[in-house]
């Protein structure tokens, strides 16, 4: 079995009981059945939500983050560049790319944090190969079959609390990140009650086999997650648009509402893509960063509307970012540094790290970068889990300091 293809429990209209029994059979004895925990405010790490967003196919960081003062930056970009008087301007230096303006707010009250220049040595610029570098926190040299939130769970995590899952994938197939732990995929919370509900009306009997008996409950527990969301939907007032990210979001929620107890479910992922921008790249990332914006606007929003928006942490990744000089197709080819945001009522809002030297590219016009995306992982393991760094990085990093307290 492929380490991406460990629960077949998506929201497809049809129920693939293969996909499902073979998925069920490595999930383990714990199997999900959503614990409680909503509206109140965190009163231990195990409460605490981690909210992926993947953007998928490799983010252009440079107009995203735009270093708007930098008169390389526009010598670089001399089409696709985002002109001064349109970026939404930060500081003196860098601004954010116009159809970010939904999460200015989230900036103005101190909830954002940008991480400059992310990347590793040696960086890779094959998708496939750079994002299992990201996933399982590995060198450029090795290659692991486990993601480094599973890593994270099974240092001490997951005994902090009775975990029903460790981990949601919301919208996609590749556990990534959460490859090893005990983990989810749906597309929405609807389909994944109907899709649990069918296979709890197909009995098999073990006849004695100890392992059927095994899968049987598993898959039976599966049942009973399955409907437990679906008998505590929550209300929203917030409004989920209809787009990819914005699906996303409102079933994450909805994940997050179906919570009821002192453990639930603490990773949520979701994509967001694809972002790999060859060509024509102005509107097409235009509106993936619009997504990108309102899509983290409305968690907030639904977040703060279940009381759990102070216990959350939001954060994005990718494999890699852009090159920074544009490409003849009004595009950018596969590049290495680029910035990640931050979000959260527990984030310290600002810039963190480096703005980008455009004055010091390597041979392939590519940035260098300036903060490993293992910190990264390291401040989520010591500030947010309260898990020892070195078990999840597998080395030592310093971790960003962008949590309060």
């Amino acid at each position: 079995m492929k380490r991406r293809n460990f629960l077949g429990a998506s929201g497809a209209a049809a129920l693939n009981t293969t996909a499902l029994t073979t998925g069920l059979a490595l999930l383990g004895s714990h199997a999900p059945g959503w614990a409680q925990g909503v509206g109140q405010r965190a009163s231990s790490l195990a409460e605490r939500i981690l909210i992926l967003i993947e953007l998928k196919g490799g983010n252009d960081g440079l107009n995203t983050v735009v270093p708007y003062a930098d008169p390389a930056y526009y010598a670089l970009r001399n089409s696709i560049g985002i002109k001064a008087d349109e970026v939404i301007k930060i500081d003196a230096r860098v601004g954010l790319h116009p159809e970010l303006k939904a999460m200015l707010p989230l900036w103005e009250k101190g909830e954002l944090g940008i991480v400059q220049g992310v990347g590793y040595p040696n960086p890779n610029l094959s998708h496939f190969r750079s994002i299992e570098i990201w996933e399982t926190s590995s060198k450029a040299n090795e290659y692991l079959d486990e993601g480094w939130v599973a890593r994270a769970m099974k240092a001490g995590y997951a005994r902090q609390a009775n975990f029903t899952a460790e981990g949601v994938l919301i919208g996609g197939s590749d556990l990534g990140p959460l490859a090893g732990a005990r983990a989810v995929t749906l597309n929405n919370p609807e389909a994944f009650v109907n899709q649990a509900r069918f296979a709890a009306q197909t009995p098999v009997l073990a006849n004695g086999n100890a392992a059927l008996h095994h899968l049987l409950k598993v898959e039976g527990d599966i049942s009973m997650a399955a409907q437990g969301l679906r008998g505590d939907k929550f209300n929203f007032t917030t409004e989920f648009l209809q787009d990819q990210l914005g699906n996303g979001v409102r079933a994450a929620a909805q994940v997050v509402a179906s919570q009821r107890g002192k453990a639930g479910v603490p990773v949520i992922m979701l994509t967001l893509g694809s972002f790999d921008t060859h060509q024509n790249q102005p509107g097409s990332h235009a509106n993936l960063l619009r997504q990108l914006g309102e899509g983290m606007a409305a968690l907030k929003s639904a977040l703060v509307e279940l009381g759990a928006w102070d216990r959350t942490l939001v954060m994005t990744f990718s494999e890699f970012g852009r090159r920074a000089r544009q490409n003849n197709s009004n595009g950018t080819d596969h590049g290495t540094a680029a910035p990640h945001f931050i979000a959260g009522g527990a984030v310290r809002g600002g810039l963190y790290g480096q703005v980008p030297d455009l004055a010091r590219l390597d041979a392939a016009q590519n940035l260098f970068y300036t903060t490993d995306f293992r910190q990264l992982y390291a401040t989520v393991a010591q500030d947010w889990w309260g898990v020892a760094p070195e078990l999840v990085v597998r080395g030592k990093f310093d971790p960003v300091k962008f949590l309060r307290g």
